[in-house]
């Protein structure tokens, strides 16, 4: 889920867009606690810098061009970028309770 958020934050913040969908499983193994705990701290640091920057954008700019035409204006990323990640929590989500189902 991140990884769509890391690009449009560095969008955000600047620079250009280098995104690639085949690099959107490129993270470093989880093997130990503090992997994990890296990568959960990364996540809600860049989720949080990216909602602020985005309550800064004047309302002006989500009819602007994001990076090229061919990706369309900032709205539609923005609104691609809530539902793109409603869409895993809900998958997350029933993850959950298949496994809290198998543990009963």
């Amino acid at each position: 889920m991140n990884y769509y958020v890391s690009a449009i934050l560095k969008v955000l913040q600047g620079e250009a867009l280098n995104a690639h969908d085949k690099y959107s499983f490129d993270l470093p193994p989880i093997r130990s606690q503090q992997d994990w705990d890296d990568l959960l701290n990364r996540v809600w640091t860049e989720a949080e810098t990216a909602a602020a920057l985005i309550e800064q954008l004047p309302d002006s700019m989500l009819n602007e061009t994001f990076t090229n035409e061919k990706y369309g204006n900032y709205f539609r990323n923005l609104h691609g970028l809530l539902e793109h990640t409603h869409y895993h929590l809900g998958q997350v989500a029933l993850v959950k309770k298949m496994v809290s189902s198998e543990d009963n």
